[in-house]
């Protein structure tokens, strides 16, 4: 490998490439929490399913799935430079930051999950296509697929019963 390329190609040692990933989740949740105020009384309000957690799990839960999103995305891009794969990335955080204005600021509880179900096809086809190059990568993202199908199905099981 040439001295150029070795200069263009991100090395592992340059942690602070991250922060850009890191900044990206971050302006999502805190773009969301913002459309969120005053969610804990609208879930409240609502008629919950039965296997409805309980509203203060949702904070812990996205601030650990936010960070794994972050480092997934910066290995990607570490792996594949800028592709389509992070336009995916892109795309689903775009995708995530919409269903929480949807659901809590306009209560569109359908038009939420509609595009929730967009959200959990866009995270599969992200794994599957990190999964190809990015083992690391697809497996950080496996517990967010998961969540996302959970709030699926929470969604639906909310718009059934309100």
């Amino acid at each position: 490998m040439s001295t150029r390329e070795l200069h263009l190609r991100p090395s592992a040692r340059l942690w602070w490439t991250l922060l850009p990933f890191l900044v990206a989740v971050t302006a999502v949740a805190g773009l969301g929490g913002l459309a969120a105020a005053g969610s804990q009384q609208t879930y409240r309000a609502l008629k919950l399913p039965p296997y409805a957690p309980p509203s203060w799990l949702f904070g812990p839960v996205w601030s650990v799935l936010y960070l794994l999103i972050g480092i997934a995305g910066w290995l990607l891009w570490r792996d594949r430079g800028w592709d389509r794969t992070l336009w995916l990335w892109s795309a689903q955080l775009v995708l995530n930051l919409a269903w929480t204005p949807l659901f809590f600021a306009a209560d569109l509880y359908t038009v939420a999950l509609v595009e929730i179900v967009v959200l959990a096809a866009a995270v599969a086809v992200l794994v599957a296509w990190a999964w190809r190059g990015t083992r690391i990568a697809a497996w950080l993202l496996l517990p967010y697929l998961a969540w996302v199908c959970f709030a699926t199905a929470l969604n639906a099981g909310i718009v059934v019963l309100n």
